[in-house]
Parts: C-alpha cells; structure tokens; sequence
C-alpha cells in the first residue's frame, strides 16, 4: 500500500513538471529543444539542457533573442520562425506532422547574461515551408563561442 502510494505520488508529480515544459521539434519531428514556462524568461533549452535563446513579449508578440542579444526569429501560434518567415521549430499541437518519442532531457545548465537585444527586423510574410536550416544550428546563433 505504501509503495502504491509513492508510485501514485511521483507519477502526479512528473506530469506536473512535465507540463512546465513546453517541447519543441524539428521539421523531422525530432524534439530537439523546450521552453521552460516555470521561468519568467521563458528560457529554450536545447535538448541536452543547454540554454540558448529566450522568448521576448514585444506589442503582443514573442520575439526569439538569442542570449547573446541576437533576433534568431518569432514564436507565433506554437511555431518558431526565422527572418524570412519559413517555419523552423513548433510545438506537437501547432503542425499536423508526426512527432517522435520524446527522449529524457539532459539537466539544465546555468543561464548566461543575456546580451544587449539587437533590433528586430520587420516581420516577413509567413510561408507555410519549413527552413532549409536545421533547427539546433538555429538556435545555437544564440550563444557566443
């Protein structure tokens, strides 16, 4: 009965910090990055728990900053989309593509300082292609070497 009861507990608790979490993929369906929601930055996370980029609100919309000040892109209704308004990443619920099994996530790393933010550019029209850039590389633009 007791192991019951801490089986029960710790399966209520991984849905919970699972939901603080939102996942995003690949144009293969690869989860390749997440969203800490629990965090007021509104971290990304690559896969492996290394942070790169931050979701910035500006005139109701979510700019994607990299935390070394550059504009990597916009997340708009669950899709993350570069300059040139191809989508790039997205949420399960945002695409009808299929989605792979969602592999465990490394441990989170310390946040750097984030950068001065460059200026956004204009928002381009957005096309219903996914970018010939992969999305890790993507993202990767976000950190200094």
């Amino acid at each position: 009965m007791k192991n019951t009861l801490i089986l029960i507990v710790l399966l209520f608790s991984m849905n919970l910090s699972a939901q603080d979490e939102i996942s995003l993929f690949n144009s293969d369906g690869d989860a390749t990055a997440y969203i800490d929601t629990e965090d007021d930055d509104l971290t990304i996370y690559l896969w492996g728990g290394k942070p790169v980029a931050y979701l910035h609100k500006k005139s109701g919309e979510f700019h994607v900053y990299g935390f070394n000040g550059n504009h990597l892109g916009w997340f708009i209704d669950g899709i993350i989309r570069d300059h040139e308004g191809d989508a790039i990443g997205a949420t399960k619920d945002a695409t009808s593509m299929y989605t792979n099994y969602e592999p465990y996530k490394g441990y989170k790393e310390y946040k750097p300082y984030k950068g001065y933010k460059e200026y956004a550019p204009y928002k381009p029209y957005l096309s219903s292609s996914w970018s010939s850039m992969n999305f890790k590389l993507f993202l990767l633009q976000g950190i200094d070497d």
